[in-house]
This record gives C-alpha cells, structure tokens and sequence, in this order.
C-alpha cells in the first residue's frame, strides 16, 4: 500500500510540474470592457472547459509589455495571447489599418465589430498578415461611436481650431487636420493625465471611456455627441506555435468561447454607452448636440475619404491595391447588421447563439491558424 501510494504521489507530483500557465496580455486596466469579459471571464471559461490544460494569467495595464510592442511580444512567443491594436503597428498591419480607417464611416459597433472578425478569419490577405507577424487573429472588437471628450467645448468648426485632440489612427487624424486642429497620438491610458495637465484639449473616443477603466469624467468638462465613426480592434491574437501546439479539441473550446467572448464585450459596450453619458451628466458634465455645420462637415470629410481610400493607402502604406478588402469588408457589415436586425443587444447569450452559428460554427479547428 505504501509502494502505490508513493506511486500516486509521484505521478500527481508529475502531472503538476508538466502544468503549464500560458500569458496573455492586455494593456487595459482590470475593470476595462477590453479586459474584463474577453480576458478575465474569457481565461476562467477556457480553463474550466479544457480541464486546466489551456490556463491563461492575464496582466493587465501593460504589465507585461505595453500597448505598442504587443504583436511583436506575441511573434515573438512572450505571450502567448494579447490583444492588438492595429494603429500601433501600422507597418506591419497596414491592410489591417486600411479598414480601421474605413470603420470612421460606420454606425453600428454589432455589425462592425462582427464583419471585422470575419475578415480577420477569412481573407487570405488579411490572414496572411497577422501570420507574418507570428499571430494568428481569432476575433475581434468595434467600439461605440466615437465623440468628443473634451475640456473646452468644441460646437462649431471654427472651435476645434488649434485644440490639441488625441486621436487613434489615420482617419481619425485627418479629419483633426481637417478642422484645423492638431492630432496628438498618445496611447488611452496617458489621455487621463494629458487631460489634467493640459498637454491634451479633447480626446476623441467612445463614451464607455468616461467611466469604464479610464475614468475621464473626473477630468473632463464637456461631451460633443458628434457621431465620428469607430475604432476596431483585435482582441484575441495568439502566438501562432502556441495555437498550433494546441489539441484540435482545446483549438474548438477556444473558438466557442471567443463567440462569448465578443458577444460579451459589444453588449458591454452597448449598454455602457447610456450608463456613461448618464453618469456623466449627472457629474456636471455639459453633454451637446452636434452642430449642423459641424456635422456639414463631417460628412463632407466622410465622403471625400472613402473615395481616396484606395489610392492613399497604396501611396502611404505601400500596399497592392485594397479595394478588394474594402469591399469585402462593406458587403461583410451589411450582412452583419441584417444578422443583428433582431437580436436582443442587451442579451449576450443571445447575441453569441448569432455569431456562433453564423461564424465559428464554420471555422475548421483541425486546420485553421496552421498554414
């Protein structure tokens, strides 16, 4: 008896040195919507439904490795998952980057945020992409509309000009430049502190931001609710030797749960955005409509931008010829947003029942992210 329960003990005593804890990074702070539903309840499920053999330990606000050097620090196998954001790296995304300046037009953050993924996970171009930077993209994420949060009041155009406004990505910066303000690229987590000390004037983000994580209500004076488009994202990049050294069955646990996952994080968003404003006003904070000839404005701007697109992005970018993703990726959001016509936005198994049957459902876990 002592023979096989010394023999048990050294088996167990194996199987725990054999454990392995896998890293993944998220630059956001724990109470973000980026981190807490796709990274910290995410991690949890995958654990529970693979028995512990896939265990992820998240660090959160950059602990690991910051904002910037994420899809490098996932190439290079620091961590094994991290989330992306594409205008960090816009030499080696720039496909990635030409529909998140596209998504300045877009309105419904559901079907962006699901058309995005889809791209992701089914354009060879855009596949190929994330594969020559050492990932493998499984899922991603749209903000809300983007407005202006501000500590001078922004109405017209001519009071934009000359404010210093944060701004995340290339179309996000013309349209600054087109109001003859000055674009100021600084990660979210450093707008708090610009705000306060004043090297920043206006951040232009999602509302979710003013209480969620960031907390820009206890600094700033002023919301604009002029609709400026979104901003996507990829949530969940993995190492691609990680998930090639994954059980084809641990690879299916992961892709259903990424259909939680982002169902989670867009209803988040969803119902953030009324919680925030809401808030927000109740702060003190002045909460105002756009102005006609601001939103004049815009719109012109939108229309002259879609139209150069292509062109730009060969010129700056030094890419072949996008119009194929940009078309693929405007006739994905129009599925996308018949698919959602219906669904229950404040529901997240409702919406996930959606993208997994209409998405993940169809991903080959024995061959998918190998090649």
């Amino acid at each position: 008896m002592k023979k096989l329960l010394a023999a048990i003990s050294i088996a167990l005593l194996s199987s725990a040195a054999q454990a392995e804890t896998f890293q993944a990074t998220n630059w956001m702070t724990p109470a973000h919507i980026l981190n807490e539903f796709p990274y910290q309840k995410f991690a949890a499920d995958v654990k529970a439904a693979t028995n512990g053999e896939v265990d992820f330990e998240v660090y959160s606000s950059g602990s690991l490795v910051p904002a910037p050097t994420t899809m490098q620090a996932i190439g290079d196998g620091v961590a094994q998952l991290g989330i992306v954001y594409p205008p960090y790296n816009p030499s080696e995304l720039p496909l990635n980057n030409v529909v998140n300046d596209l998504v300045f037009v877009s309105d419904d953050d559901f079907a962006t945020a699901f058309a995005w993924t889809e791209l992701g996970l089914t354009n060879e171009k855009v596949r190929a992409e994330w594969g020559k930077n050492g990932g493998v993209f499984v899922g991603g994420y749209s903000t809300p509309v983007y407005n202006f949060v501000c500590m001078k009041e922004i109405s017209d155009p001519a009071s934009a000009a000359g404010l210093k406004i944060r701004t995340a990505g290339t179309a996000q910066t013309a349209w600054v430049q087109a109001l003859n303000a000055i674009p100021v690229s600084v990660p979210i987590a450093d707008v708090y502190s610009g705000l306060e000390r004043g090297s920043l004037d206006c951040t232009m983000t999602d509302p979710t931001n003013l209480d969620k994580g960031n907390k820009f209500w206890e600094v700033a004076k002023t919301v604009n609710l002029l609709p400026m488009g979104v901003v996507v994202g990829a949530t969940y990049v993995y190492n691609k030797d990680f998930w090639a050294g994954l059980s084809p069955e641990n690879r299916r646990v992961i892709l259903d749960q990424t259909a939680v996952g982002l169902a989670r994080s867009q209803v988040a968003y969803h119902v953030g955005v009324a919680n925030a404003l809401k808030g927000s006003e109740e702060r003190g904070l002045k909460i105002t409509q756009p102005n006609p000839d601001m939103m004049a404005a815009l719109e012109k701007f939108k229309t002259s931008m879609i139209a150069e697109l292509p062109k730009r992005s060969m010129d700056e970018r030094k890419i072949e010829d996008p119009s194929g993703v940009i078309a693929q990726f405007l006739e994905l959001q129009k599925k996308w947003s018949g698919l959602m016509a219906n669904v229950d936005r404040t529901d997240p198994e409702a919406v996930a029942k959606i993208v997994q049957e209409n998405l993940y459902s169809k991903i080959d876990e024995n061959t998918f992210g190998l090649n």
